[in-house]
């Protein structure tokens, strides 16, 4: 038996030379694809590995870097008023920007479809793109300022304004003091003197207002001041008591000086205004029709109302939406691109059918699309939450110098404490750290996401 199990009892089987080659070959491969990746490792780690070390460690020293302070620094950034307001409008950045633009997005995506010359739709759409935000950030400062001359948004706004108020011809106009002319609270002028049906013409003289500044058909007013006036009417004369030259004698409608054509004149009895009428070419106005009596003549404040300027869009209360309408305009391209390329992957075969079970195409868009495209609509979402926390170009080229803290987010705070004029590295340090935690949440979410998407 013990011959038996000798005999049954088999050696071991000699190495096979193949083996030890497979593994010698698969080591010299882990080498060489070590050697490939080494420079990308090398270059990873000085520009992102050891600046966001650095960083770390310069948080928790003072403004020098001489002196350890551990995290006086972060506490000190929820302290700061102005820190404060970065963080606020991060958020608002953070939930408007993104929301904004898959929305905008969305509805493109799905508009383009429809549209027949749709690859030059899309190419227009996304040539934003192709806009460094230093360029956007200079276009759009111009386009979001004040005077109407040059900021095509407010020239835009001024335009539509006066077509449909009208604005005052005569914004600089004024009365000579002690003229017979009475300024009140509002801005209005009234006569001192009252005036009676059949009287001879009143003569209202106004200055401050430039001869190259009138109307281009006004007329002289020295005739229309020598008219006679009816038994039941006012006559009178709006004049620019002003001669070209000089030698003009003020009250005194001289030949040369020119009536001021479209100022409202009202007549006034008892406090209230019982007829109102407009100067002609020459500034001539007339009230027929008028009942025995005296009578005030007023010149309302709307004739001098200033301009309509506008939107104030870089003041403290909008330079916020403002540049987030400057960042929609660069990245909605983008938001559209990248859901149409989830929508032409939708299965056409559900939408045909849910359209001839009855459903409209809101129905579909509602109940079939959205749900369909959610998992783009999310990646989207999430690539754009990162990119507005790193938002910086556009915040500190468009923000005029007054209101740069009512527009400052994290990151351009992080510059200003650090660079711009706060010099202390240490805050800002801690700042570039509260980013970064705020931001690797999101890319480990969108790394997720496409793992599983690729699975």
């Amino acid at each position: 038996m013990t011959a038996t199990l000798v005999k049954e009892a088999s050696p071991p089987a000699p190495a096979h030379p193949d083996g030890a080659r497979g593994g010698r070959l698969r080591r010299r491969g882990r080498v060489i694809a070590l050697l490939f990746v080494f420079p990308a490792l090398l270059l990873l780690g000085a520009l992102v590995v050891y600046p966001v070390l650095f960083s770390v460690g310069r948080s928790f020293f003072d403004a020098s870097g001489s002196e350890f302070v551990g995290g006086e620094n972060y506490a000190e950034m929820f302290r700061d008023p102005t820190t404060l307001k970065a963080i606020r409008n991060t958020a608002i950045w953070v939930v408007v920007a993104p929301t904004l633009l898959t929305g905008l997005g969305l509805i493109l995506a799905v508009l383009v479809e429809k549209v027949r010359w749709a690859t030059a739709f899309k190419l227009l759409l996304f040539m934003p793109m192709a806009v460094s935000f230093l360029a956007a950030g200079i276009i759009f400062r111009l386009a979001y300022d004040d005077d109407p001359d040059k900021g095509v948004l407010n020239a835009a706004v001024v335009s539509v304004h006066d077509a449909f108020k009208g604005s005052s011809s005569y914004p600089t106009a004024r009365a000579r003091d002690g003229e017979g002319l009475t300024e009140e609270a509002d801005g209005a002028y009234v006569t001192g003197a009252d005036v009676s049906p059949g009287g001879t013409a009143a003569v209202l003289g106004l200055v401050g207002v430039a001869p190259k500044d009138l109307p281009g058909g006004a007329e002289p007013a020295a005739a229309a001041a020598g008219e006679k006036a009816g038994s039941d009417e006012v006559r009178g004369v709006v004049y620019l008591d002003f001669t070209p030259g000089g030698g003009g004698k003020p009250g005194v409608v001289d030949r040369e000086e020119s009536g001021l054509p479209g100022i409202t004149v009202e007549a006034v009895r008892g406090g209230e205004t019982v007829a109102s009428t407009t100067t002609a070419a020459d500034g001539s106005f007339r009230f027929a029709g008028l009942g025995s009596g005296s009578y005030a003549l007023k010149l309302p404040s709307s004739n001098f109302a200033a301009p309509y300027d506008g939107i104030s869009w870089l003041g403290p209360a909008l330079v916020t939406p403002a540049i987030i309408g400057a960042y929609l305009w660069i990245w909605t391209g983008f938001a559209m691109v990248l859901i149409g390329a989830g929508l032409s992957t939708l299965p056409r075969d559900a939408l045909e059918a849910a359209r001839m079970d009855g459903a409209n195409e809101w129905q579909i868009f509602r109940r079939i699309t959205v749900p369909l495209l959610a998992p783009v609509l999310t990646v989207v979402f999430v690539t754009l939450v990162i990119n507005v926390m790193k938002v910086f170009d556009l915040v500190y080229i468009i923000a005029p110098g007054p209101v740069q803290e009512d527009a400052t987010v994290l990151a351009t705070q992080m510059w200003l404490v650090s660079f711009g004029g706060g010099n202390n590295q240490g805050l800002g340090s801690a700042l570039g750290v509260l980013l970064l935690l705020l931001v690797i949440p999101a890319m480990v979410f969108n790394v997720r996401r496409f793992r599983r998407s690729q699975r």
